[in-house]
């Protein structure tokens, strides 16, 4: 058995569904069960007709979704054929009463709490498994739907719920399992449900991790995250075009890069296939023939120090300076205890005796973090930055990577480096407006050649 995760742009439309379809059918004797995401934006539309109704627009609200059941209509409908016709319009009009329920719902409290957030952000999952399972058997897929609030079973924490896990994969085992001897079972990623039955949802981007909560509850064989690129790279190609395809790469190093803003892969999917030691393999659903990128356990023996150099922009960095940090107990707690109290995570943390320096990316509240450490000490914000992250093997065991990083960045500042923490990678911080000369400079500097084992 394997799990196949299909995200946004690979079922954005009539013809990528028909091409997702093609790619199930040739791998069926793998009994594979299917997971996809919302078509397209369509998540973001919800959410967008959601914020129109809480500010009390309910007619644009409305009129959003009317656009949102259009769009289904047309694509799905190009495929649909006889009594599935009739089947989808169905669907669609019970699905889009609900939606419009939920608008009015969310328009008459004024607000959209997080619990609303979840029931609105679900439909376009709920949609899209539904639909691909309904014309599925046309295409020459035998399918069958699995709604994944009956069997991703989380914790009430809305729009960040965590899977009760061995709920979650009893649940797998017993109600998923067996469909796949002869169908394929088609669930939406992203969606679960409390205990009591309350729709919840595991954060944007959650379908990966879906995926691989789905892969260990049927001990798969293989996750496959089908994207819209060949798989990994030596560098984000939003940042850096032209970087080479690795071939292969260990759970720890993919995570580093996820993290630091490779969003071929989201964080949390390689935590169950850890745990279940399940390969993670990285697909183009455009591009089906290309290999991809493997993520397996254990480590990947490189002639390259460098895997894969990550960029996450838009980052701000906070700097905490004050001479009471001299011999004083307890100072690190009471910032740290600031960015908590307003839930504010911490990528990156740098220390000298008077000052300590840390990197957010969600600055939405720190004119009050600012406030409330200035209370007891001298802050400055500096917006506008990018960390860099290069990713390899045991680097903190590597003799002179720092030499070369410097080397080749020896005409860019430098604000922060973070080396030691991890065994597995070099994080930096410089201007956001240097992060495509600095990407360059590195990659030319680690990739000038290149390990045909691990890169193409």
């Amino acid at each position: 058995m394997i799990v196949m995760k299909f995200g946004g742009t690979s079922v954005e439309s009539a013809a990528a569904i028909e091409r997702v379809a093609g790619i199930v059918r040739a791998r069926m004797h793998r009994k594979p069960l299917v997971v996809v995401s919302a078509m397209g934006k369509t998540t973001n539309r919800l959410l967008a007709a959601a914020e129109k109704a809480a500010a009390g627009n309910l007619g644009d609200a409305l009129r959003d979704a009317e656009e949102l059941l259009a769009y289904h209509r047309r694509e799905a409908g190009a495929l649909a054929r006889g009594e599935d016709r009739a089947a989808m319009d169905a669907l669609l009009d019970s699905h889009f009463e609900q939606l419009e329920s939920t608008l009015e719902q969310i328009a008459a409290a004024g607000q959209l709490s997080p619990a609303m957030w979840d029931e609105t952000a679900s439909y376009g999952e709920r949609l899209s498994s539904a639909l691909a399972a309904l014309v599925f058997p046309a295409l020459g897929v035998p399918a069958v739907h699995v709604d994944a609030r009956t069997v991703l079973i989380t914790d009430s924490r809305h729009t960040q719920a965590l899977p009760l896990y061995s709920r979650t994969y009893a649940r797998f085992k017993e109600k998923v399992a067996p469909l796949l001897e002869d169908r394929v079972a088609v669930m939406g990623g992203f969606i679960g449900a409390a205990a009591d039955g309350t729709t919840t949802t595991l954060g944007r981007g959650g379908s990966d991790f879906s995926a691989a909560i789905a892969g260990a509850g049927i001990g798969a064989e293989e996750i496959q995250i089908w994207t819209d690129v060949d798989g990994m790279l030596t560098c984000d190609p939003r940042v850096l075009p032209g970087g080479r395809r690795v071939r292969k790469i260990s759970f720890e190093e993919a995570a580093e890069l996820a993290y630091f803003g490779a969003k071929v892969l989201h964080p949390a999917t390689v935590q169950p296939a850890i745990e279940k030691n399940i390969p993670v393999r990285i697909l183009n659903s455009r591009r089906p023939d290309v290999e991809g990128t493997l993520i397996v356990a254990g480590t990947v023996r490189c002639r390259n120090p460098i895997k894969s150099i990550a960029c996450k922009r838009g980052i701000t960095v906070v700097e905490i300076r004050s001479l009471r940090m001299l011999m004083a107990h307890g100072f690190l707690r009471r910032i740290f205890e600031v960015f908590d109290r307003y839930q504010t995570p911490v990528d990156l943390v740098t220390t000298s005796e008077v000052c300590v320096a840390v990197t957010i990316d969600q600055p939405r509240q720190i004119a009050e973090i600012e406030r409330e450490l200035a209370r007891i000490s001298d802050v400055r914000v500096l917006p506008n930055q990018a960390i860099l992250c290069l990713v390899g093997d045991a680097l903190r065991e590597t003799a002179g990577i720092g030499a070369r990083i410097f080397g080749a960045l020896r005409a860019i500042n430098v604000r922060m480096i973070s080396h030691g923490a991890s065994f597995n990678n070099v994080s930096l911080v410089v201007r956001d407006e240097d992060a495509v000369a600095a990407v360059a400079a590195l990659h030319e500097e680690f990739f000038r050649e290149a390990d045909p084992e691990v890169f193409e």
